[in-house]
C-alpha cells in the first residue's frame, strides 16, 4: 500500500483485530477474504492500509489494485491488472508467471486491430489468473487488496466471483501445500442503490463459507473527540471540538477535513469551525484554496485525469517547468492532499476530494485539460488500456472522431482480454458516434454492419440476449442490398441464433432459411457451414425434421473437410437429437461426450455448453438421475468460471439442477438454491427456480406457489417459466378440489404452450393431463356418493377427453421420439386417474403407476401409493392396503408434504388401517337415531332438512353427525358417506336420479 500516515489509528481497534486475524489465519494456511463496507470517509482506506502494514510486517507480500470512476468507460480488470503488474515486478515472484501465459493478456500485449474472438479465452484467463495466484500464495503469504469496487466494472466482479467462489479460495487438494492467501476489498455501501450492479455479487459471495463481511459503521463521537485531538499539533478548544464532532457525525474524513480549514490558532475565543459550509465538498474546498496558485492547478490538472496520475502524464499536462512542478507537488502532498506512489504516480488521498475538485472546475476548463489529456494519451508509446481513458477524454472534450477511434481500440483491447460486457459499451459508444461524426473521419477499416454485428456477439456473450437481438436486427437494418452475400448471411444467421434463445421459432427459421438461399455450399465455406448449423436448429424446432437432418449431414461433411471442429461438434448434437441413438441412450451421450470434447478443443464454450447440457437432459429423460446431477454440476462449474452463469444453457442447467433436486426428494437443497439464486439470476432466468414452488405447492403453502407462478406469467412471456407456471397453477386447483379450474387451467396451458412450440405439443402435456385427471376425478367419486348420476357422466366424459390428450401426446412425443421413464410414469398416473374418474379405484392400474415412478420419483410415487391403498381398501385387501398407506405417510413426512400426509392419515383413520385391524372388526356401533341421521346424509340432506325429517332441531342433528364422523374416522360428510356405502351402514338409492 502506497499510503502512509502520521497520526494515530483510533476507533477502529476491534475491526483491524478481525482483519488481523484473517490475516494469521490465512498465512498458517486457511484462505480467506473480507468484503469491506462503509459510507464514503469513514475510514476504509485507513482500516486497510493499517491491516496491510501487519500484513507486511509478518512478512505476508501485499498487492493492492485500485477501481476508478471514469463514468461510463471501462477500463476491464483495471484492479488485477494492477496487482498482477506489481507481482511481475517483483524479482521474487516473476518466475511464477511463465506457467501462466494467459496472464500477459492483461499485463503483457498491446491492443490491436482485427483481434479474432476467442469464446474460450475468458475462461483460460480467468483459471490463469487463479493459478498464477495460487503459486503466488506458494511463494510467499499473499495479501490481495481491492480498493473500492462499487467502481468495478463488470469483468473484474466476474472475475472476482470466479476468484472467490471457485479459485483461490479452495483449500488446496489433500496433502497439498496450504494456501496461504488473504483477500481484502472495500466498497461505498452508501454507493449501492437498488438496481447497482455490485449487490448481486455482494449478495453471492456472503454466502461463501471462506468470506466475511465487515461494516465500518460511523465512529463513536469519543473517538472522533480523540482523532481530532491527535491530529492537532497545538491545543485545540472543547468547543471546536464539539463543533466537530458534532458536524463529522462519525465520519473519520469529515473531521479531518474540518480540522484542517481551521484557523492556525485555535483558543475559546477564535472563530473555530467554519461558518456556512454546507457540505463536505465545501471544507474539501476552503483547504485547497489555501494552497499556492500552481499547486491548485496542478490539483485540478490531476483532478481531471483521474484518482491516480503518473508523474509524466501529469508533467505533460500541467506543463510547468520541472523545479515548479515539484515546489507545487511537494505542497499538495504536505498538505495530506495528494500521496506519492512508489510507481512514480500521484493519488488524491481521498477520492472524495478529487469529486470536489472536479467539481469546481469551470465548464471551459474542464473541456480544455480533457482535451489535453486525449491528446497526450493519443501519442505513441502510452498502455493498451489508456484507449478507453481517452475515449473518455475525447468525449469530454467534444472531439468525437478522436472519441470514435479510441472506442474502437477500447473495444478491440475488451475483447483481447476478454471482457464482453466493457467491449459492448465501447462497441454502442462507437456507433452513437458514427452517425454524428464526419464520413471523412471515420476509420476506413469498419462499417456499421460489420460494427453492429460484433455488438450483438458481445452482448449475447454478457448475458443480454434481447439486446443481442435488438443489435442483430439493427445490423439487418443497416445492410443494404450492395452489401457482400457472406455478410448479409452472416447477420441472418446471427439473428436466427439470437432469435432461438428467446423463443422467437418461426423468425428464426425464416431468417436461417434466408441465410442460407444467399450463398452456396460449394466451394466450402466457414460461413456457409454455421448458417446450415444454425439453420438445423431452426428447423428442428419448427418441426422440419427432414430439412434438418439433410442440412446437418451435409454441414458435418463440409466442417469435417474444413477441419472447423466447434462446428461439427455443434452439428453432432443436432443429429444426436434426431437420431435413433437419440441423448437417452448410451451410444447417443457417447457421441454427445465426443462433441464435447471438440467444442473445448476449439474454444468454443457454448458449443461446449449445449453439449454438457444435452448430456445433462439425457440423463434426466433416461432416469439415471445421479448422472443427470454430476452432467449439471460439470456444465454450472464450467459456466461459473467463466462467468456465463446467465448464459442460456446455463439457466437452463439451473432449471435442471433444481429440478432434479425436487424430483429425488431433496427438497430443503432446492429450496435453499432457488433462495441462493433469486437475487442472482436475470429477470429473465426466474424458470429456472421453479422447481422450488413444487416444493412449496406440496409443502402446504398454496398461496406463496401460485404468487410465484403468476410472477413468472407477469413477465413477457417464455416458455420455461410458462411451463413451470402451468404445473403448479393446474396442481394447485386439483389441490384445492376445484375440477373445474383445473380443467380451464390446462387447457390455457396447453394452447400457450403448444403454440409457441410450433411443433407437435410437448411432453409436460401428459403431466398437465395427469394432474387435472385427479381433480376431474375426485369430482366423480363425489358426484357418485351423492348420487348426482348426470354429473358424474359429465365428469367421466371430461376425464376421458384428458386420458386421450395424455395418450395422443404420449405416443407422438415433442421430438418424434417414445417416452422416458418420467413420461411414461405420468401417463400411467393418468391412466389409473382416468379409470378412477370412470369406475372408481381400481388396483391394478394405480400398482402400475406406483411401479412406474419407483424410478426415482418419492413424492409421485407416495402419492399413487395413498391412492393404491385407496384401491386396495376398497377391494378388501386391508393388510396390503395398510402397507401402502404407511409407506406413503413416511415419504410425506420426510419431505414435508403436509397436505398428503393429512390425505394418509384420514385414509387410515376412515379404513382402521392404523393398527391393521383383522377381517370381520367392524367400526363402532351407531345408535338407531345416529343410522337415521347417517342415511339422509347418503341422501345429501343439510343439517336443518335432517332435523325436520327426523323432528328435531338442527343444533341436535349438527350433533348426530359430528358423532358419526368420530365414529367413522371421517374428516368430512362426504368421506363418512363413503365409509357408509363401503361398510354397508346403508344402502345406495335404488330409485332413478333426476
Amino acid at each position: 500500500m502506497a499510503q502512509t500516515f502520521g497520526t494515530p489509528f483510533i476507533g477502529r481497534e476491534d475491526e483491524l483485530a478481525r482483519l488481523t486475524g484473517v490475516l494469521e489465519r490465512a498465512a498458517a494456511g486457511d484462505p480467506r477474504a473480507v468484503l469491506l463496507a462503509g459510507d464514503a470517509g469513514v475510514g476504509k482506506t485507513r482500516t486497510l492500509t493499517e491491516a496491510a502494514a501487519h500484513a507486511a510486517s509478518t512478512g505476508m507480500t501485499v498487492l493492492t489494485g485500485h477501481c476508478v470512476d471514469l463514468g461510463d468507460v471501462g477500463l476491464p480488470y483495471l484492479p488485477f491488472t494492477e496487482i498482477l503488474g506489481a507481482a511481475a515486478a517483483d524479482e521474487r515472484l516473476a518466475p511464477a508467471f511463465t506457467a501462466h501465459p494467459a496472464v500477459d493478456r492483461l499485463i503483457g500485449t498491446a491492443s490491436g486491430t482485427g483481434v479474432t474472438p476467442d469464446p474460450g479465452g475468458r475462461l483460460q484467463l480467468f483459471e490463469g489468473i487463479a493459478g498464477l495466484l495460487a503459486d503466488l500464495a506458494d511463494l510467499t503469504p499473499l495479501l490481495l487488496v481491492l480498493e473500492d469496487l462499487h467502481w468495478a466494472d463488470q469483468s473484474s466482479r466476474d472475475l472476482l466471483r470466479f476468484l472467490l467462489s471457485r479459485g483461490v479460495l479452495q483449500r488446496p487438494s489433500p496433502g497439498g501445500p496450504p494456501r496461504r492467501l488473504a483477500v481484502f476489498a472495500s466498497y461505498r455501501a452508501d454507493d449501492l442503490h437498488r438496481r447497482h450492479p455490485l449487490r448481486p455479487l455482494l449478495a453471492e459471495l456472503i454466502r461463501l463459507p471462506a468470506v466475511d463481511r465487515l461494516e465500518l459503521r460511523p465512529m463513536a463521537d469519543a473517538d472522533v473527540a480523540r482523532l481530532v485531538r491527535a491530529l492537532r499539533t497545538g491545543p485545540v478548544s472543547d468547543g471546536t471540538v464539539r463543533r466537530i464532532v458534532d458536524r463529522a457525525e462519525g465520519n473519520a474524513f469529515y473531521a479531518e477535513e474540518l480540522l484542517a480549514a481551521l484557523p492556525g490558532d485555535d483558543t475559546p475565543d477564535s472563530p473555530g469551525v467554519p461558518g456556512g459550509l454546507g457540505s463536505l465538498a465545501d471544507v474539501l474546498l476552503i483547504r485547497i484554496e489555501q494552497l499556492s496558485e500552481t499547486a491548485q492547478q496542478v490539483l485540478r490538472t490531476a483532478a481531471v485525469a483521474g484518482r491516480s496520475v503518473g508523474h509524466d502524464l501529469l508533467r505533460d499536462a500541467v506543463q510547468l517547468p520541472e523545479e515548479e512542478l515539484e515546489s507545487a507537488l511537494r505542497e499538495a502532498v504536505g498538505r495530506q492532499l495528494l500521496l506519492p506512489g512508489d510507481d512514480a504516480t500521484y493519488s488524491f488521498r481521498h477520492a472524495l476530494t478529487r469529486e470536489a475538485v472536479y467539481a469546481d472546475l469551470l465548464p471551459g476548463e474542464r473541456v480544455r485539460l480533457h482535451g489535453l489529456f486525449a491528446r497526450l494519451l493519443a501519442e505513441e508509446g502510452r498502455s493498451a488500456t489508456s484507449a478507453a481513458e481517452r475515449a473518455h477524454h475525447s468525449r469530454e472534450s467534444h472531439d468525437l472522431a478522436d472519441a470514435l477511434a479510441a472506442s474502437l481500440e477500447a473495444a478491440d483491447h475488451a475483447q483481447l482480454v476478454g471482457a464482453p460486457a466493457e467491449e459492448l459499451r465501447h462497441l454502442e459508444t462507437a456507433l452513437e458516434l458514427w452517425a454524428v461524426v464526419d464520413a471523412a473521419a471515420r476509420p476506413e477499416s469498419h462499417d456499421t454492419v460489420t460494427l453492429t454485428l460484433r455488438a450483438s456477439a458481445a452482448a449475447a456473450r454478457a448475458g443480454e440476449p434481447h439486446r443481442a437481438v435488438q443489435l442483430t436486427r439493427s445490423a439487418l437494418a443497416r445492410a443494404g442490398a450492395d452489401t457482400d452475400s457472406e455478410l448479409a448471411a452472416r447477420v441472418r444467421y446471427t439473428l436466427a441464433g439470437n432469435l432461438i434463445r428467446i423463443d422467437s421459432l418461426n423468425d428464426a427459421f425464416t431468417y436461417s432459411s434466408e441465410a442460407l438461399a444467399l450463398i452456396p455450399a460449394e466451394p466450402p465455406s466457414y460461413t456457409w457451414v454455421w448458417a446450415a448449423a444454425t439453420h438445423v436448429m431452426a428447423a428442428r424446432q419448427v418441426g422440419r425434421e427432414e430439412d434438418a437432418e439433410r442440412v446437418a449431414r451435409q454441414a458435418l461433411d463440409i466442417a469435417e473437410r474444413l477441419r472447423l471442429g466447434d462446428a461439427q461438434a455443434d452439428l453432432i448434437i443436432s443429429l444426436v437429437g434426431m437420431e435413433a441413438h437419440n441423448r437417452r441412450t448410451a451410444p447417443g451421450r457417447d457421441r454427445l461426450r465426443r462433441a464435447r470434447e471438440l467444442a473445448r478443443t476449439a474454444g468454443n464454450l457454448p458449443v461446449e455448453m449445449r453439449a454438457l447440457f444435452n448430456l445433462a437432459i439425457g440423463c434426466y429423460e433416461s432416469g439415471a438421475l445421479d448422472e443427470c446431477l454430476a452432467w449439471v454440476g460439470d456444465g454450472l462449474d464450467r459456466a461459473r468460471r467463466a462467468g456465463l452463469l446467465s448464459s442460456p444453457y446455463a439457466l437452463e442447467l439451473r432449471y435442471l439442477e433444481s429440478l432434479v433436486l425436487y424430483t429425488l426428494g431433496r427438497w430443503d437443497e432446492c429450496a435453499r438454491a432457488a433462495a441462493e439464486d433469486a437475487e442472482l439470476l436475470p429477470s429473465a432466468g426466474g424458470f429456472a427456480t421453479g422447481p422450488a414452488l413444487y416444493v412449496a405447492l406440496a409443502r402446504g403453502e398454496l398461496d406463496a406457489a401460485t404468487t410465484g407462478a403468476r410472477a413468472l406469467l407477469d413477465r413477457p412471456f417464455d416458455w420455461m417459466a410458462t411451463l413451470v407456471a402451468s404445473v403448479v397453477l393446474t396442481d394447485a386447483a386439483a389441490l384445492r378440489g376445484d375440477a373445474e379450474e383445473a380443467v380451464r387451467r390446462m387447457n390455457a396451458s396447453v394452447e400457450a404452450l403448444t403454440d409457441a412450440s410450433v411443433s407437435e405439443r410437448p411432453d409436460v402435456v401428459v403431466r398437465l393431463a395427469a394432474l387435472t385427471l385427479a381433480a376431474v376425478a375426485d369430482a366423480a367419486e363425489e358426484s357418485r356418493l351423492s348420487g348426482d348420476a348426470t354429473a358424474a357422466k359429465r365428469c367421466a366424459e371430461t376425464a376421458a377427453d384428458l386420458l386421450e390428450l395424455a395418450r395422443s401426446t404420449a405416443a407422438r412425443g415433442e421430438d418424434g421420439t417414445e417416452q422416458g421413464p418420467e413420461g411414461l410414469a405420468w401417463l400411467a398416473r393418468a391412466e389409473a386417474e382416468g379409470v378412477r374418474a370412470a369406475t372408481g379405484p381400481d388396483v391394478d392400474v394405480w400398482d402400475r403407476a406406483v411401479t412406474a415412478f419407483d424410478y426415482g420419483d418419492p413424492y409421485e410415487l407416495a402419492r399413487c401409493r395413498r391412492r393404491l391403498a385407496e384401491a386396495l381398501l376398497t377391494a378388501d385387501r386391508r393388510e396390503e392396503a395398510a402397507e401402502q398407506a404407511h409407506a406413503a405417510r413416511d415419504t410425506a413426512v420426510r419431505l414435508g408434504a403436509v397436505p398428503l400426509r393429512d390425505a394418509v392419515d384420514a385414509l387410515v383413520r376412515r379404513g382402521r388401517l392404523a393398527d391393521t385391524p383383522a377381517p370381520g372388526d367392524r367400526i363402532a356401533a351407531l345408535t338407531a337415531r345416529e343410522s337415521d341421521v347417517l342415511r339422509l346424509l347418503g341422501r345429501g340432506r343439510t343439517n336443518r332438512q335432517i332435523g325436520e325429517e327426523l323432528f328435531i332441531s338442527g343444533k341436535t342433528a349438527s350433533v348426530h353427525v359430528s358423532n358419526i364422523l368420530a365414529k367413522l374416522g371421517a374428516a368430512s360428510r362426504t368421506e363418512a358417506v363413503a365409509i357408509a356405502y363401503r361398510e354397508g351402514l346403508i344402502e345406495p338409492e335404488t330409485t332413478a336420479s333426476t
